[in-house]
């Protein structure tokens, strides 16, 4: 408190001096140039002059006086900025001196729990080694099943694309295979009627097995099914898609006409046999409807069946010479389809399939994560309850040997009272060990 009035004294020191200087000064001044004599007949008395003297005499005295106590509160403050300068330089020491102490702590305090922390771990490995393996192997059995699958997946989507790349490439020589083998097998299948149909269904089925199906597991053939008034039928392919829906396919050929409007010249017959293989393709579409697969038993198919024609030329043909007949084969629920068209149904049914196997494959893989999730926090259950189990064992020992060796007074735990009977005389052929003698602690009666 002292400390914060002594530049305010000073400074009220530092005001009066000047005041007093200045009055001094104009004294000085006026007694300079004017005689004693003059001042008392000119200006003022002489008992006024001489207690104006005597007042300057006075007013001096007292800034003397002033100017000792300036240097002397300059001194004290000189000295007080010293001594704080010197305060500050004690408390960094202080701080630093608390910084190395805290710092020092710290360390001795990590390297304490780390030296618990390694002793305790290396007891707990010691220990539990042959459980944790025991929980550990189904969780490795798990990781590598979820890698297996996830490694299937990827290559099964990498092949399928790699094959559908491929077979894109070979769609058109496919096709002119097929244009071929047709237009070779003209003289074989002219004339009978159940070699063409053998035929047709044969390459129907080669259709099937290049866009990628397999026999009884994405296709039936022939399956006997019974309609809604009990009577047995047997279309020739029977399309199996996911989620038991199904689709229905009959191939039909008509040869024999058209064979023969290529081969003869005259304008009048080869109409006639256009009108023929018109007629005949009029007459598979009408046969074909009015069994109305579509409507079978056990089978979840669209409100249509596909009638495949084998030979393309010959579709074309029936196309271009009568446009209607795709639309009046839609009004019985049929729609035609030549190898062309049919491949590419083929090609999505293929797709879906696989799209089908895939996502049962990542529910698969979902059920085997949550499988593995769940194993994993029975591993983490398990582990807590072991370090459980050993923190109270631990806790356990603890109290044994503070039963064994603490107690108020010396002598009074159970390892002094077997010393003093060991030293009255008991009989006894092992001696108790140095350690637990030497250990042996008195408590604090507080």
């Amino acid at each position: 408190m002292t400390q914060m009035y002594i530049p305010l004294l000073l400074f009220g020191a530092i005001i009066v001096g000047f005041l007093l200087g200045f009055v001094v000064q104009k004294l000085t001044v006026a007694a300079h140039y004017l005689s004693k004599k003059e001042v008392e007949n000119t200006f003022v008395p002489k008992v006024q002059y001489e207690s104006i003297v005597h007042q300057l005499n006075n007013a001096k005295s007292v800034e003397t006086a002033q100017q000792y106590q300036i240097l002397e509160l300059t001194s004290t403050l000189s000295a007080t900025k010293a001594q704080n300068i010197e305060w500050d330089k004690r408390l960094l020491e202080q701080s630093k001196e608390i910084q190395a102490l805290q710092s020092k702590a710290r360390l001795e305090f990590e390297q304490l729990s780390q030296a618990i922390l390694e002793e305790k771990s290396k007891k707990f490995t010691h220990q539990n080694e042959e459980n944790l393996t025991r929980l550990i192997n189904p969780l490795k059995e798990h990781i590598a099943k979820f890698e297996e699958n996830m490694q299937k997946r990827f290559q099964e989507e990498s092949l399928d694309r790699n094959t559908l790349k491929v077979e894109i490439n070979t769609l058109k020589q496919l096709n002119q295979q097929i244009s071929q083998d047709a237009v070779n097998l003209t003289s074989a299948l002219k004339g009978n009627s159940k070699f063409q149909g053998d035929w047709g269904e044969a390459q129907l089925e080669t259709l099937l097995q290049q866009a990628g199906l397999e026999k009884n597991i994405h296709y039936l053939i022939q399956e006997t099914k019974t309609n809604e008034t009990g009577k047995k039928q047997r279309p020739d392919f029977i399309i199996l898609l996911p989620d038991s829906k199904h689709l229905i396919i009959d191939a039909k050929v008509s040869l024999t006409a058209f064979e023969r409007y290529h081969r003869i010249d005259d304008v009048k017959e080869k109409e006639k046999a256009l009108q023929e293989h018109l007629f005949s393709l009029r007459k598979h579409i009408r046969e074909l409807g009015d069994k109305k697969y579509q409507q079978l038993e056990t089978l979840k198919s669209p409100d249509y069946v596909l009638l495949f024609i084998p030979i393309e030329p010959a579709f074309s043909l029936a196309l271009l010479s009568d446009a209607n007949l795709f639309q009046e084969a839609l009004e019985r629920n049929i729609v035609l389809v030549t190898t062309s068209t049919l491949l590419a149904t083929l090609r999505t049914v293929s797709f879906i399939w696989n799209q089908d196997k895939q996502s049962k494959n990542v529910a698969e893989i979902a059920r085997q994560s949550g499988l593995l999730v769940d194993k994993f926090v029975l591993f983490l259950e398990d582990i807590k309850d072991i370090a459980d189990k050993l923190t109270k064992a631990q806790e356990s020992v603890h109290s044994a040997m503070n039963k064994l060796m603490l107690s108020p007074k010396k002598g009074d735990t159970l390892v002094g009272r077997v010393k003093t009977i060991s030293h009255l005389g008991a009989r006894h052929t092992k001696p108790i060990p140095t350690e637990w003698i030497e250990d042996e602690t008195i408590l604090s009666s507080e």
